[in-house]
């Protein structure tokens, strides 16, 4: 499978990897800054955008052999990466198998406890089935401060800051994608993130984690850096689960100055 995707900018190329919400433009907010510096790579992943659904087993390895095929296909091996969520798993995993250049990993998934799994799994498919049942008045919804903060409280430190253009994408994305359904039970049900023993990743690995997220809770940091050793990790104060919504700057600075 060919992955949709977009490039923009010049330099050496990094690929962005989305997590659940609106495929490539998820990264919308940081984007263009991004571009300034470097040539940007960003993907749908199967079953998000404008990519369609993988025909067979859907789980986090399937979705990284993706993401693995697409970087081999299109020669870009050695490519640095940065992925954020259910993304920051899947470059986390490219790592693992000596995939790409550097990570940076944003708050991402697969360290969790049996119980905080169980609580991400409790509170986020409500959530993901409220905004399908108000996906014709979302546009209004989110342009209403009220509104974000109502929706997004478990997304964003911050949401009646936001604007909606930053927000809608990626909730529009959680009710529409086909594949949110299958990656939510790949997150859920499958195996926990493996590690790669120091020195076997082929690069540099950054974790970034916002200090207030109640997706992927800050005290999982510690889990993600036992399995990669090698990792430095880097703490976004007053942030939630998306950097790129409650820190922009400070997500760009920290992809550029952590990959090359």
């Amino acid at each position: 499978m060919t992955l949709n995707h977009i490039r923009r900018g010049n330099g050496s190329p990094l690929l962005l990897v989305h997590g659940l919400g609106a495929g490539w433009r998820s990264w919308a907010p940081i984007l263009d800054q991004l571009a300034e510096h470097r040539e940007i790579i960003a993907v749908d992943l199967p079953g998000f955008g404008e990519t369609p659904p993988l025909t067979g087993e859907v789980s986090i390895a399937t979705l990284t052999d993706s993401v693995a095929d697409f970087i081999r296909e299109q020669g870009l091996d050695g490519v640095s990466t940065a992925g954020q969520s259910m993304g920051g798993r899947i470059v986390l995993d490219l790592a693992r198998r000596g995939v790409g250049g550097d990570t940076v990993a944003l708050d991402p998934g697969g360290f969790w406890s049996h119980r905080e799994l169980v609580v991400f799994g409790a509170t986020l498919r409500p959530s993901i089935a409220l905004v399908r049942a108000l996906r014709g008045v979302l546009p209004a919804l989110l342009g209403n401060p009220v509104g974000r903060a109502l929706l997004l409280a478990q997304l964003s430190a911050r949401p009646w800051t936001l604007s909606p253009e930053t927000v809608l994408p990626d909730v529009r994305g959680l009710a529409d994608s086909p594949a949110t359904g299958a990656a939510m039970n790949a997150l859920t049900k499958g195996p926990k993130q493996q590690g790669a023993p120091a020195g076997t990743v082929p690069g540099r690995v950054t974790i970034g984690w916002g200090r207030r997220d109640l997706v992927t809770v800050p005290r999982q940091a510690s889990r993600a850096t036992e399995l990669f050793p090698d990792a430095v990790l880097h703490w976004f104060e007053r942030c939630g689960h998306f950097p790129q919504w409650d820190a922009p700057q400070e997500a760009t600075r920290l992809i550029l100055d952590s990959t090359q």
